[in-house]
């Protein structure tokens, strides 16, 4: 006598946790103008075009839901063609949560800058809450005649709440050449980074980055930022220091920490003026 046996039905595959989400835009040149013909939002992102300043397209980026929570996986990827002039920010600060999975979110930032043209990424800060986990991306292609100018900046937690852990990396290449690769770790589980060798006990920081051809003839010297404040209140290490510094290319770096995100943007427009 044959038994039949029941065979157990293949197991499902686990459902996906968090947002995967991938928003494009693309700038190209028109006349004495720049014109948007890709700008398609995805998940959380949504793009709205401003009123262009000039030649530069303006671009803003909304937050149309909250993220990014922990298990989302975002990209941005902008596209700035031959000659065209665009200008990138956000309508608020972005927020990293803990979210529904343990896992780590990333959030992807792809930018290219072709010949003759000039991309500002100006995003607002990202706000790293308690029990967050980031890993953030900045892949950057630059043509040899390009112009960037890219901030970012980092709060460490929110009033009063310690922080969450975000892990970066900043890699500009220029003319198929690395201009920059850099990473950074900050946050629980990330070594000495509260020490005096990283943060010392500040709970902002960022970088302004600026690449521009007219740096290969003259570019500007090594300069400490937050050590000529008229305001002698705010003339204190503990108010917050940076330093610019060239690069081996056309490019400054100017990184700040600061106690808080206003004294970290005084620090860093500061640099524009040093820069320009």
């Amino acid at each position: 006598m044959t038994v039949a046996t029941r065979r157990p039905a293949p197991a499902s595959p686990p459902a996906a946790v968090g947002v995967h989400a991938t928003a494009r835009m693309a700038a190209a040149a028109w006349g004495a103008t720049t014109i948007m013909p890709v700008l398609e939002g995805d998940g959380p992102f949504e793009l709205r075009s401003l009123r262009p300043h000039g030649k530069q397209a303006r671009v803003c980026v909304i937050g149309a839901m909250i993220a990014p929570l922990g298990g989302d996986r975002l990209r941005i990827e902008a596209t700035v063609r031959p000659g065209a002039a665009l200008h990138v920010t956000t309508a608020t600060a972005t927020l990293a949560l803990r979210g529904p999975t343990p896992e780590h979110a990333t959030y992807d930032v792809h930018l290219t800058v072709e010949d003759r043209a000039r991309l500002h990424w100006l995003p607002k800060p990202l706000i790293c809450s308690a029990g967050s986990n980031l890993r953030q991306s900045w892949t950057i292609e630059l043509a040899p005649t390009a112009q960037l100018v890219l901030r970012e900046e980092q709060i460490l937690g929110r009033a009063g709440e310690p922080p969450g852990h975000v892990a970066g990396r900043l890699t500009v290449r220029r003319g198929g050449r690395t201009l920059l690769d850099q990473q950074t770790e900050y946050g629980p589980g990330a070594p000495d980074w509260d020490g005096p060798a990283v943060l010392a006990g500040h709970r902002a920081t960022g970088q302004l980055l600026v690449v521009d051809p007219a740096f290969e003839d003259d570019p500007p010297a090594v300069h400490l930022l937050g050590d000529t404040d008229t305001d002698t209140d705010t003339d204190t290490p503990e108010a917050g220091q940076g330093v610019l510094a060239p690069l081996a290319g056309p490019a400054v770096l100017a990184t700040a920490v600061a106690p808080d995100s206003l004294r970290l943007r005084h620090l860093l427009d500061a640099v524009h003026t040093i820069a320009h």
